[in-house]
């Protein structure tokens, strides 16, 4: 099959991009999809896209490619590049410009006005099996009103489509969608914004550019538009441990974004476990909107409350119930003010109660105290005692201290 820079499906090259460029640091011989001649198509596919955004490194293995950005000389996420590349049908064409076209008058028409005039516009024109049928014409109709470019109303038993105009500062949206694509989800939104404009601002650069993300534009949509209409989802994911495909009816309530490494998760009521939990959104691979969810204020509920006792984003053991309660002493001499300063700041749910002058006790529960653990060592050395409802995590915290110790040759 001969090359082709645009692509039909976004999927299969969101995981290439991600297992070769963003996590695998793999070589060719690791592609085990297809023949290589398929790996050496979409790879040149892949570096038409990120160009400048590849560096490589070569070791015994072999080639090794992966994305290297620097703010300095790429402004722009490079991500973005591979929706740009979505092909498209002579229908699509045809329909699009023509449609607007005949739209342009200001007026409101019915279906058959519209595909009449179509007709007559096309015929002339182009070869006949490029001129739609009437389910054609209206499910384009119904999908540009869904995107706002036209708008339609109902008149007897009719619908009427026009356009849907309206007045806006182009530049004044400039900074905001040039920031905004690099910084939010959905950033290419901003990203294709920009493309209006013969020049985007330079001046803007990132200190954690966290460029990865973009790759689940296309996930993180479906989930928002199933939250907005409060409907629940199918969503088809895989695990750490495994690459095969589980499915899970879910309803979608918050995507939480880590500030500290820029990963996606989404907090959905789980109706196998009947209780809230968290997905990495990198590893759900598909999403299906289903029915209406009639209880979707209580699951909101459920949610809040639940967010309320999340640590990070780990919502325990599924089979476990209820919240684990963790105990912490800490010494912090007078003149060590900044570590009090530092549990205020970093508490999160949690209480701080001063004992006495030099001893401070911590108190917080959690859905997941085992996650709690690499905080919890960092106070190391000043813990004067520590408890938890889950013994795992005291044994385990001792037990650290013990083989540090013996490895030190401490008593």
């Amino acid at each position: 099959m001969a090359y082709r820079e645009l692509i039909k499906n976004f999927d299969k090259f969101r995981d290439y991009m991600r297992d070769f460029y963003v996590y695998g640091f793999r070589t060719r011989s690791d592609f085990d999809r297809k023949s290589e001649r398929s790996y050496d198509n979409e790879r040149r596919r892949v570096e038409s896209w990120l160009k400048d955004a590849m560096a490589f490194r070569q070791d015994a293995t072999g080639k090794r490619v992966f994305i290297s950005v620097d703010n300095r000389s790429i402004a722009h996420n490079p991500f973005y590049q591979a929706f740009k590349a979505k092909s498209f049908t002579d229908k699509d064409i045809v329909l699009h410009f023509y449609l607007l076209d005949l739209l342009a008058d200001g007026e409101k028409h019915t279906l058959r006005e519209l595909s009449d005039a179509l007709f007559e516009a096309v015929q002339d024109v182009a070869a006949t099996d490029l001129i739609p049928d009437d389910a054609t014409i209206r499910n384009k109709l119904r999908e540009y009103v869904k995107l706002g470019l036209i708008r339609a109303e109902k008149s007897g038993r009719e619908m009427l489509y026009y356009r849907a105009d309206c007045e806006w500062d182009r530049d004044a949206l400039l900074y905001a969608a040039a920031f905004a694509s690099e910084a939010m989800p959905l950033g290419v939104i901003g990203s294709y914004y920009l493309d209006k404009y013969a020049e985007t601002p330079d001046f803007l650069s990132f200190k954690h550019h966290y460029i990865s993300g973009a790759l689940d534009s296309e996930v993180l949509e479906a989930l928002l538009n199933c939250r907005n209409e409060h409907r629940k989802a199918e969503i088809h994911f895989f695990t750490k441990r495994s690459a095969e495909e589980h499915p899970a009816a879910v309803y979608p309530l918050r995507v939480l974004i880590s500030t500290q490494s820029g990963r996606e998760n989404l907090l959905a009521y789980s109706y196998t476990h009947k209780r809230p939990r968290v997905y990495r959104l990198d590893r759900i691979r598909s999403v299906k909107m289903l029915e209406e969810e009639p209880e979707a204020e209580k699951r909101d509920m459920a949610g809040a409350s639940f967010l309320s006792t999340l640590w990070g984003v780990s919502a325990g053991p599924d089979g476990r119930r209820g919240n684990e309660r963790i105990t912490m002493q800490i010494h912090a001499s007078r003149e060590e003010d900044f570590i009090v300063q530092r549990l205020m700041r970093e508490k999160r749910g949690g209480t701080l109660t001063q004992e006495d002058e030099e001893t401070w006790r911590f108190e917080i529960e959690v859905s997941d105290a085992m996650e709690m653990m690499p905080w919890i060592r960092t106070f190391t050395g000043r813990i004067v005692s520590l408890e938890c409802s889950n013994p795992a995590l005291a044994e385990r915290f001792y037990g650290d201290l013990d083989a540090m110790a013996e490895m030190y040759g401490v008593e």
